[in-house]
């Protein structure tokens, strides 16, 4: 079916102003356009992207937030103080194995970063990978035996994961030990096999 005349008439229009914008913005932009890059280098800093990411995090806009932190941790940001609001807008969307994705190479970078590999080894716990958790908090245990909280998700990965009511005990134990008024105290009475005074 041939165009009318108007129609015609109309592409013909369209396609001048098209083409009058393309050849006049060429040549006429260069300068701006250097501009425009520089710009665009500047707004695409890890530190602007971190900003972003921040401001979309409070206002609950996590997805968004999770991509500018994604961004900037890309871009050379801090890990130590982007990973943290990464993984924290990750579980705020249940997005654990994303959370992981994004822990494990710097963990792999930093295999004595205990608080990360605990962090690592929670989610792992949380997405039912009961064997990588264990692994991940036994190391934890190896190097902070002092810490805590630890010996607690331990307790609870040999309560829910295993179902070893004798290793639950003996980790919710040495909780108890190192932390006798800790947050998790009386849960971790409760799961005892004996009662504690």
């Amino acid at each position: 079916m041939p165009l009318s005349r108007l129609c015609l008439a109309r592409c013909v229009v369209l396609c001048v102003v098209l083409w009058g914008c393309i050849s006049v913005g060429c040549a006429a932009t260069s300068p701006p356009l250097e501009k425009d890059v520089e710009t665009v280098k500047v707004e695409q800093s890890p530190e602007k992207l971190l900003a972003r990411g921040r401001v979309f995090a409070s206002v609950g806009d996590h997805t968004r937030a999770e991509q500018y932190f994604a961004a900037a941790l890309d871009g050379g940001a801090d890990p130590r103080v982007v990973l943290p609001l990464l993984i924290r807008v990750c579980l705020a969307e249940q997005r654990y194995r994303a959370a992981v994705a994004y822990a494990e190479p710097y963990l792999r970078r930093h295999p004595d970063d205990f608080r990360l590999r605990f962090v690592v080894g929670s989610l792992y716990a949380a997405v039912g990978e009961t064997d990588t958790a264990r692994e991940h908090l036994k190391q934890v245990a190896q190097q902070k035996p002092e810490y805590a909280e630890v010996h607690f998700a331990m307790g609870m990965l040999s309560l829910e994961g295993d179902n070893d009511r004798i290793s639950a005990d003996e980790h919710f134990r040495e909780y108890l030990r190192l932390d006798p008024e800790g947050e998790h105290a009386v849960e971790a009475k409760g799961y005892l096999l004996k009662t504690v005074p």
